[in-house]
């Protein structure tokens, strides 16, 4: 199953490990219309640095050429060029304008792209792109993931069928801000590049920016969306109200699975969460809230040791930054009320909350009694195998 006008590729390259898939490739075989929402961080990768650029001037890309194994970030006009490269050996094998092609790079930050890799690899790459691979690309960008990471959806639009299909890879250096996370949509879906970003924008700001693993924002972090029209359905815009909130939902919707199946797989987790702060004066204070707690160590360990210690909560609360009364706050795991009032209910519901944190996917309810404000940010436990497996990363 594809997008119709798509076709996609994935080779092992070799550029850091050998027989794993490594270097992918997306391809539209016609100009489209294409979206990105980037890392804010200062120390923006090479790749970052050229597709925003491109975007900003075209609106278009008829390619994405994407690898693991280097982030080719703080690499210096080395890896500028290296970029640059590689982006005019894909555009001459495909036979494309150059700016024509998105460049999107993971792994190890500081390395320099064995650019050899993508030399060899290259027309193997072309040669093998086909409207089935689109899974293979998936495992291609992962690196400390456990699994590929793809979701579907199907809406009907002015009678006409439309496809979302998205990737994503993400498990540590995850807490975007616009995790290491890389996420491709593709759709059929006729729509402008000002409606696309608009609804890339909003939506990439109820999903990925709504999730943390760790509280590390990557230098890499990029959302694209490629909308190529074959599905001739009416052009959405805000005149055509209905339709275009249509394709909002299924973009959306699709953008919260892949953020949901980050979590889920974040580094050495075992534990998917949901922190839901309401009560509060403002939307923003209560988003600021639940971030406090779902980055806090101390709460993340005290999930991974199943033990309903509330007390953290109140700590991560009270240095939120977030004004509020701690006398008046409620704190329920799922439906279980461990504190009431700012204190303990007692011994029966700290048991029955423990039984909850058993679950693998459980809600932290906190009820702050102060106005309407009411946000979610969703994050996983903190383990003995995260410290491993960032330990010796590098190896």
């Amino acid at each position: 199953m594809g997008v119709k006008g798509f076709k996609t590729s994935a080779v092992a390259a070799g550029i850091k490990y050998k027989d794993r898939l490594d270097l992918g490739l997306i391809f539209s075989e016609k100009p489209a219309v294409t979206a990105g929402a980037f890392t804010t961080s200062q120390v923006k990768a090479a790749p970052v640095v050229i597709d925003m650029d491109r975007l900003k001037q075209e609106g278009k890309a008829q390619a994405i050429l994407v690898n693991s194994g280097c982030a080719n970030a703080c690499t210096g006009k080395q890896g500028m060029d290296s970029a640059l490269r590689s982006s005019k050996l894909l555009s001459d094998a495909l036979g494309i304008a150059d700016n024509m092609v998105q460049l999107s790079s993971t792994g190890v930050i500081g390395d320099q792209l064995n650019m050899e890799a993508f030399e060899t690899s290259i027309p193997t790459l072309v040669e093998g792109l086909d409207e089935g691979n689109f899974g293979k690309v998936a495992e291609a960008i992962m690196t400390t993931d456990t699994v590929p990471k793809t979701a579907v959806k199907k809406v009907v639009i002015g009678g006409k069928e439309i496809t979302l299909m998205g990737m994503a890879k993400g498990a540590g250096m995850i807490m975007p801000n616009m995790a290491t996370m890389l996420a491709f949509v593709l759709t059929d879906a006729q729509v402008g590049f000002v409606e696309l970003h608009k609804t890339l924008v909003s939506s990439v700001e109820r999903t990925f920016n709504r999730i943390t693993v760790d509280g590390d924002t990557s230098t890499n972090d990029m959302v694209l969306v490629m909308a190529n029209g074959e599905a001739g359905n009416p052009w959405l815009d805000e005149e055509c109200a209905d339709d275009y909130a249509i394709f909002q939902d299924a973009l959306e919707s699709l953008l919260r699975d892949l953020a949901l199946m980050i979590v889920a797989d974040g580094e050495g987790a075992s534990k998917c969460i949901t922190i839901r702060v309401c009560g509060a004066r403002e939307d923003e204070e209560a988003e600021k809230m639940a971030r406090t707690i779902a980055n806090s160590a101390l709460v993340k360990t005290a999930f991974f040791g199943e033990d309903a210690n509330w007390g953290r909560i109140m700590a991560a609360m009270g240095r939120s930054g977030v004004r509020f009364n701690p006398d008046q706050v409620d704190i329920a795991f799922n439906d279980v009320v461990i504190a009431r009032d700012g204190q303990a209910v007692g011994k029966e519901a700290e048991a029955e909350a423990s039984e909850v944190l058993k679950e693998k996917k459980f809600n932290v309810c906190i009820d702050l009694k102060e106005g309407n404000g009411c946000e979610e940010i969703y994050t996983c436990d903190f383990s003995i195998d995260y410290v491993k497996i960032n330990a010796d990363y590098r190896s």
